[in-house]
């Protein structure tokens, strides 16, 4: 039996804690003296379209929620006031069986970040380009998801990212490899749309609205050193699209997978430590293209200092573990700007509330970020 699809629920109705705030709270905010807001734990289903933000930038309060298609209408990101703090960006990632491909196109107001990178699967060689530029020139990002193309254009990488009937198509080019891809969109199927309050006291001045889409059936080409590869069925692509206004210093938790099991289409998006204590998750398991909600906070065991050990995540009814075969690690340090990566590509295995499940290619990851 599979847990109650169309509602979000924990195991509990009891407020979850932030963490027991005496340091710093999950995100990063250093403790001022003011208690931290518990936060209710019932997540609540939205079902008509709906604006992220007010007329004065604030936050939109009828917006928090979570959704089974995008609804929120994002144009108020950047918007007025909180210059810095705004974060917009497309990413996305398709494994294949020889393969895999990840793209970013980014703008954090003072600067843009675009990526293409492709992990030779035979041979464990990797490939690809990461371009920053200040402000917001070099990136074309629509205002709300699927309202228009997202684009990457510096010197060094090329990005287009363009809705079409049947699905998104990706192309991208940089130093030795290009590709095009399109990750089609089967019928009925769900995608996870969540916004995620950051709240101390009374206030929120800062949060997030993501989607998650997983199991997105995918095919193309990748061309490296002029050879094309094909993406071949049975290659699967996940979408992170973001818009919001973040803390300075933040961690997360982040993982996600696409398969077949049996005679199952899977699905697996799960999320951790940014999410902690706000009343929001991104968590879920799809089934056939069907989002089943899971809105407690799961649990991560996983060893940053052998990450290439099996990454465990469990509650809310499920209980998996992704098996690696590739830590993506990557480390920046900028002075005041900072990112530290690790993403682990592997396979998924498990339970979801007595359905089991192996074979699901995904990934798990764990990110700080001072930006």
């Amino acid at each position: 039996m599979l847990p109650r699809g169309a509602i979000g629920y924990r195991s509990s109705g009891n407020p979850v804690p932030y963490n027991q705030v005496n340091d710093a709270d999950p995100n990063g905010i250093p403790p001022d003296g003011r208690t931290m807001t518990f936060t209710p734990s019932i997540e609540r289903e939205l079902t008509t379209r709906v604006s992220l933000t007010r007329p004065d930038g604030g936050l939109n309060p009828d917006a928090v929620g979570w959704s089974r298609v995008p609804l929120h209408d994002t144009a108020g990101i950047p918007g007025r006031g909180s210059w810095g703090r705004n974060k917009r960006w497309e990413y996305w990632n398709v494994m294949s069986p020889s393969y895999i491909v990840a793209l970013t196109v980014s703008c954090v107001d003072y600067m843009s970040l675009h990526e293409i990178w492709v992990l030779d699967r035979a041979t464990g060689e990797t490939v690809g380009t990461t371009a920053i530029s200040p402000g917001g020139r070099s990136a074309q990002l629509p205002a709300s998801l699927g309202e228009g193309p997202a684009r990457a254009r510096t010197g060094r990488v090329t990005i287009d990212i363009d809705e079409a009937f049947d699905g998104t198509r990706l192309r991208g080019s940089t130093s030795g490899v290009s590709f095009d891809i399109l990750a089609t969109r089967p019928p009925s199927h769900d995608s996870l749309a969540v916004v995620v309050p950051w709240r101390r006291g009374g206030e929120i001045t800062r949060f997030q609205y993501t989607v998650k889409d997983v199991a997105r059936p995918a095919t193309g080409t990748v061309t490296l050193d002029g050879i094309a590869h094909d993406v071949p069925v049975g290659s699967w692509a996940v979408l992170d699209h973001g818009r919001g206004r973040w803390p300075y210093d933040v961690r997360w938790n982040w993982g996600a997978g696409g398969g077949v099991s049996g005679d199952r289409v899977i699905g697996l998006q799960v999320g951790g430590k940014w999410t902690d204590g706000t009343g929001a998750t991104e968590n879920a398991v799809f089934v056939d293209g069907v989002l089943h909600k899971i809105s407690e906070d799961l649990r991560w065991d996983y060893d940053l200092a052998r990450p290439l050990r099996p990454w465990r995540v469990h509650g809310g009814g499920l209980d998996a573990t992704l098996t690696p075969f590739h830590d993506k690690h990557s480390a920046r340090n900028l002075g005041i700007l900072s990112a530290r990566t690790h993403q682990c590509f592997g396979v998924w295995a498990g339970t979801f509330d007595g359905l089991a499940f192996e074979g699901i290619e995904g990934f798990a990851e764990d990110v700080h970020n001072r930006w």
